[in-house]
């Protein structure tokens, strides 16, 4: 390499050094709002950017939360292949919370009750081994499914906010499922004039875990001199 070309080459990694944002001294990197769920949280026949979840990271950093929203959302997911991956999500992101969106795939393919509950419960329990806030979100099936159904599968969530004590958003699609002209043609997936009402449920949820989660580490013992 000629001097020449040697210090053309220093100059350009100066260049990008310096395009790298950093953080500023003492300022903390953002927490991690893990999204676990399925086509209905993965922006299903929409662009990305369209979706509630990123929504909702636009929702949070206006609020003024240092956080950053991941979305491990895979369309056709079920309870079950979500509690698959929720060990190495958890590993890989290390979140502060977790958002766990599924079950609506378990309905419409007739899985039994009882196995939702069991995985769904799986996904609870590995976020709070993690120390994550944990925010369960309820899915509703079409009508045609029938009343009875429709109500022993809403318990199904009520059980785990119970059992575990966690934040519950009953049905993330309210007042948007009810809304012909919100639904894709599918009548199942929001368009993107529903997401602004899905975020809408989803924070009415979140919001206190992130007061709570700041009330948390405000209240940490700080450290004497010398220990």
């Amino acid at each position: 390499m000629t001097r020449f070309s040697t210090l053309v080459y220093l100059m350009l990694g100066c260049l990008v050094l310096t395009g790298i944002p950093a953080l500023s001294a003492g300022e903390k990197p953002p927490a991690v709002i893990l999204v676990i769920g399925d086509s209905l949280s993965g922006a299903y026949g929409i662009n990305i950017d369209e979706g509630w979840v990123d929504l909702l990271q636009q929702q949070i950093s206006a609020a003024g939360y240092n956080y950053s929203v991941i979305n491990a959302s895979v369309s056709g997911d079920t309870s079950r292949t979500g509690l698959g991956r929720t060990a190495a999500a958890l590993q890989t992101h290390k979140p502060s919370i977790v958002i766990v969106a599924l079950g609506g795939n378990d309905g419409l393919r007739g899985l039994a009750l009882s196995e939702t509950e069991t995985s769904l419960a799986g996904i609870i329990e590995r976020s709070q081994l993690q120390k994550a806030l944990v925010l369960l979100a309820g899915v509703r099936l079409p009508p045609n499914y029938g009343p009875v159904y429709n109500q022993h599968f809403a318990a199904v969530y009520r059980r785990l906010s119970d059992r575990y004590g966690i934040a519950l958003v009953p049905q993330m699609l309210d007042q948007v499922a009810d809304h012909r002209e919100l639904l894709q043609d599918d009548s199942i997936h929001p368009t993107a004039a529903g997401q602004p009402g899905i975020m809408h449920n989803i924070w009415t949820g979140l919001k206190p875990l992130l007061q709570q989660a700041a009330r948390n580490t405000t209240d940490l013992p700080t450290s004497k001199s010398g220990e």
